[in-house]
C-alpha cells in the first residue's frame, strides 16, 4: 500500500502543477480534480481514472483492471480501477493524462 500511496502522490503532485488542477478527496479517498471535478483517485492499492469509452475499454484490458465500485454492486461506468503494483508507472501516468484531458473537456462544456 505504501508504494501505491507514494506513486499516487508523485503523479498527483505532477498533475497539480497544471492550471485548474488540485488535490482533493472523493468518497474519502485522495483524488485529483480539474475545475472542481475528480478525474483520478487512490482506493486502497488501486488508482481509479475517469475515462472516455475508448480509453476505458483499453484500460479494462490491463491485468487486474475493472470498473470502479465504491460500494459493492454499484459500478461507476466511466471509472476504471487499476492495481498499482501490476501496472507500469508510465501506463498509470498515461491513464491520468487521458483522464485529465477527458474531464477538462467535460468541464469546459459546463462553463
Amino acid at each position: 500500500m505504501t508504494d501505491a500511496i507514494g506513486l499516487f502522490d508523485h503523479i498527483a503532485n505532477m498533475l497539480a502543477l497544471r492550471p485548474g488542477v488540485s488535490r482533493s478527496k472523493m468518497f474519502g479517498m485522495p483524488s485529483v480534480k480539474v475545475n472542481g471535478k475528480a478525474f483520478v483517485g487512490l482506493s486502497q492499492d488501486k488508482m481509479v481514472f475517469k475515462l472516455p469509452e475508448a480509453e476505458r475499454l483499453t484500460a479494462l484490458k490491463l491485468a487486474g483492471a475493472r470498473l470502479f465500485e465504491p460500494m459493492a454492486g454499484r459500478a461507476m461506468r466511466e471509472w476504471v480501477e487499476v492495481p498499482v503494483g501490476r501496472i507500469p508507472e508510465d501506463t498509470l501516468q498515461q491513464l491520468a493524462e487521458a483522464a485529465l484531458f477527458y474531464v477538462s473537456k467535460l468541464t469546459e462544456k459546463t462553463k
